[in-house]
């Protein structure tokens, strides 16, 4: 069975810089078809955005201690996220890391996975993206459509 390329945003429009995974999936969907574009609150809801066949990207906000805008590349099959606090802090209960391990441990990983985040600083309540997250927007979606090789798209919510 041949699977589905799915682009997965992560993040809470109304908390700053969490917005950006959101950002970066809207930008993806806008340039690429065949792929089907999923935006989600919670790392926890994408366990079930996946079969073990589909090639993933994911993108999301990330709080690691470095430069704002800063964008991460990180094949999963490959690597583990880093542990702690890297996902976007406390705008997720359950972060991207552990999901994914969860996931891994379940052997519900999909057959490519990789995770685009955006480092990013500011998550309060009703905050805009701050202007070093927003600008690196359009590299992150460079780096999603790199990851499923520049496809067309094709738009799910």
């Amino acid at each position: 069975m041949t699977g589905k390329t799915i682009v997965i945003g992560i993040g809470n429009p109304d908390r700053g810089d969490d917005a950006v995974g959101l950002e970066v999936a809207r930008r993806v969907a806008d340039k690429a078809h065949h792929v089907h574009v999923v935006e989600l609150n919670y790392p926890a809801d994408a366990l079930n955005a996946w079969t073990t066949d589909d090639t993933v990207v994911i993108t999301d906000a990330v709080n690691s201690g470095g430069d704002p805008g800063h964008v991460h590349v990180i094949d999963v099959l490959e690597r583990k996220l880093p542990a702690g606090n890297w996902s976007a802090g406390g705008t997720h209960a359950l972060g991207l890391a552990a999901v994914l391990e969860l996931a891994r441990a379940l052997g519900r990983l999909p057959k490519k996975l990789v995770v685009v985040g955006v480092e990013a600083r500011r998550f309060d309540l009703g905050a805009p993206i701050t202007e070093a997250v927003a600008a690196a927007v359009p590299a992150a979606a460079a780096a999603v459509l790199a990851a499923i090789g520049g496809r067309d798209r094709k738009r799910k919510r």
